[in-house]
């Protein structure tokens, strides 16, 4: 059952489960309670101080922090794609986001890092603001506003207008200066975050993702830029050569990273660069690789790619489980069906990432890429982002699409259906 709203008065509130697991131990803790005041976490234990709270009854249920899923687009309709850029206005773009945005918050994501939206406007941003000031109910959204890209690359959209439009579409820029010039534009609009094309990808049709659409000069610049304005930088990346420039210009986290080789993750180790796999999108498309069904309305391009790199991808899907990366959990939702981001949990063990070790991908390891050391994390101190769920994910990592309880800020804001009696 969800109250509707994460704006409620935040009063003390006590939580009570039988089980706990606070982002960071390798195993749950068994009954805990935890005490919540001012939109914190005040005290954790077997008992608290219950005076003047409300005391909320999970019974057998697991306690764990919020989750957070660092690579998302929420603006984005995954039956449209990039052709929502040509046809649809801001405010169309903006409002289908907003039962997206409150399902995400309904399924225990409390925090999302949007990465791009495919609007003329930077709507993202509003949503961001509109969220924090309790105008829209959804997660906590840190936003990377647009797709910083090469002209003719995997930001550059152009080509779905006819040629003689005369007119690009796109956050698109070649060399330093123009790429410091859009950089600057991003920041001034509101940017948390930096996101930039390193390569192609596979749903464009007109790039590959072994491409590398930045030089090493460019992709210094760009990084350079953003950091001397406070902000971090991350790319959009499949093949090898694109993330290894990408870490040589100090980016602080990878996304896709699906073809990287065991020596650049080895690299990515070394410079303490995060990578968020987004798994479930390729997995998912290498497992239906001769169901015609499954890529029915898709470009025939993005299914020759996977076909083309299906080994590799499966390859490097092994790597990065055996390397000691760190893994920040993100899922390219938008891509796909936003209601299946969960789905990246059992993809990334499923390639061999331990249970514990993609349950900490979406916790206390998403709080550290984001610098935000108050979330992800059951201790005192911590922000009061809290979800429970019935079953134990570390047993049966599918249970996490299970979770029935969810409070952000100290405020809940799902309460489990009650039981009917027949």
């Amino acid at each position: 059952m969800t109250t509707g709203a994460c704006d409620t008065e935040q009063g003390a509130v006590v939580l009570i489960a039988g089980r706990s697991w606070d982002g960071l131990a390798d195993r749950p803790s068994g009954h805990t309670e935890v005490a919540v005041r001012d939109g914190r976490i005040a005290e954790v234990g077997p008992s608290v101080d219950r005076a003047d709270a409300e005391v909320v009854e999970l019974g057998g249920r697991m306690l764990l922090p919020g989750l957070i899923d660092c690579h998302i687009h929420t603006t984005v309709d995954p039956g449209r794609l990039l052709r929502a850029f040509v046809s649809d206005g801001s405010a169309a773009i903006a409002l289908r986001a907003l039962p997206v945005l409150r399902d995400l918050l309904d399924r225990g994501f409390t925090t999302v890092r949007d990465l791009a939206t495919f609007a003329a406007e930077p709507v993202t941003l509003s949503l961001r603001d509109a969220i924090a000031r309790g105008h829209v109910v959804g997660p906590r959204m840190v936003v990377a506003p647009y797709l910083i890209s090469a002209r003719g690359a995997h930001g550059d959209a152009s080509t779905l207008l006819a040629s003689h439009f005369d007119r690009e579409i796109g956050a698109l820029a070649d060399g330093a200066d123009e790429i410091t010039r859009r950089v600057r534009e991003n920041i001034r609009a509101g940017a948390d975050w930096i996101k930039f094309g390193a390569t192609g990808g596979f749903a464009t049709p007109a790039d590959d993702p072994t491409q590398t659409t930045y030089t090493q000069e460019e992709m210094n610049a760009l990084v350079a830029t953003a950091r001397g304005l406070g902000i971090p930088c991350t790319p959009h990346a499949y093949g090898d050569e694109g993330v290894s420039r990408a870490v040589t210009a100090g980016v602080r986290s990878v996304e896709h990273g699906n073809l990287a080789s065991a020596s650049t993750l080895a690299r990515m180790e070394e410079r303490g660069v995060f990578l968020v796999p987004t798994q479930f999108m390729v997995l998912d498309a290498l497992d239906h690789l001769d169901d015609d069904s499954y890529w029915e309305g898709k470009d025939p391009a993005e299914r020759v790619k996977f076909t083309r790199y299906a080994d590799q991808l499966r390859h490097s899907a092994h790597n990065v489980a055996a390397s000691n990366v760190r893994i920040a959990f993100g899922t390219d939702a938008g891509m796909f069906p936003h209601a299946d981001n969960w789905r990246e949990f059992p993809a990334m063990v499923t390639s061999g990432i331990a249970p514990v070790r993609a349950l900490r991908a979406a916790t206390s390891v998403a709080a550290d890429l984001l610098g935000r050391p108050d979330l992800g994390r059951l201790r005192p101190g911590a922000t009061a982002d809290l979800v429970a769920l019935p079953a134990d994910p570390f047993e049966d990592i599918t249970a996490i699409g299970g979770i029935d309880f969810v409070m952000r800020d100290g405020a809940v804001h799902r309460t489990p259906a009650p039981v009917v009696a027949r």
